[in-house]
């Protein structure tokens, strides 16, 4: 690999990619040389974010995926199996959160909606790729969590749970890989970031007083190129 391009041969699978830090994200590992494969449902926001690494010169793939059908996750390990037998980057960047409400007044839709994505979703994730992660000369699985998920806040349930449940799943497989060769997890919490899913938390926040996605997705992908020890924990702070 060159100086320049620190990831170059590495192939990266990014859920929820089609926007916000997913997307930036994406852009990132693309920028330093990674073959980027784009999942989410919103197929035109995917092609967006592929004209972007384009623009820079960078190389991706689009896979359109709804993260609540199980089936499709396996349709799409295979489909990448078929292309490079491996998987050297996972980033787990989609989510889903509830309405804010007391933990008695939890909608079931919702909830289970979250359990689905946040969680299910993230073990057939897991399932799926271990295959490919174990062909890897040193995969990264980078997941995207919540301070919530650790530090309980009132009517943050239905969400906190799902993501304290995520990073419990995390923190397993870490231990369960962790001596079956060069699988390394961390769990990253993006801090305040100008997501539609901070909007939709804090609707009367001026978005300009938090940090741009880019800030947390340029994060990532250095993190994944310095390296780190598995079950690495960190916040994303604005860079002063």
């Amino acid at each position: 690999m060159s100086d320049a391009k620190p990831l170059e041969g590495r192939i990266a699978l990014v859920t929820g990619a089609s926007r916000g830090i997913g997307a930036a994200t994406a852009v990132a590992l693309a920028k330093d040389g990674a073959h980027v494969v784009l999942t989410g449902r919103d197929v035109r926001a995917l092609e967006q974010v592929e004209d972007a690494i384009h623009d820079i010169g960078g190389n991706a793939t689009i896979a359109p995926l709804d993260l609540t059908e199980q089936d499709g996750i396996a349709r799409l390990a295979s489909a990448v199996a078929s292309r490079w037998d491996k998987l050297d980057i996972l980033v787990i960047s989609a989510a889903y959160m509830p309405t804010l409400t007391p933990v008695t007044q939890i909608e079931p839709k919702q909830f289970g909606q979250a359990v689905t994505i946040n969680l299910l979703a993230t073990q057939a994730l897991l399932a799926a790729f271990d295959p490919l992660l174990k062909r890897s000369d040193g995969a990264r699985v980078v997941g995207l969590t919540s301070s919530v998920g650790s530090q309980p806040r009132a009517f943050w349930s239905a969400y906190g749970s799902t993501k304290a449940a995520f990073e419990s799943l995390l923190d397993s497989y870490a231990e369960e890989v962790r001596k079956l060769g060069d699988i390394r997890v961390a769990i990253v919490d993006p801090g305040a970031t100008r997501t539609a899913m901070r909007a939709k938390a804090y609707p009367g926040e001026d978005p300009q007083t938090v940090k741009h996605p880019e800030v947390v997705g340029e994060r990532i992908a250095a993190l994944v190129t310095e390296g780190f020890e598995t079950r690495h924990r960190e916040r994303v702070v604005n860079p002063a």
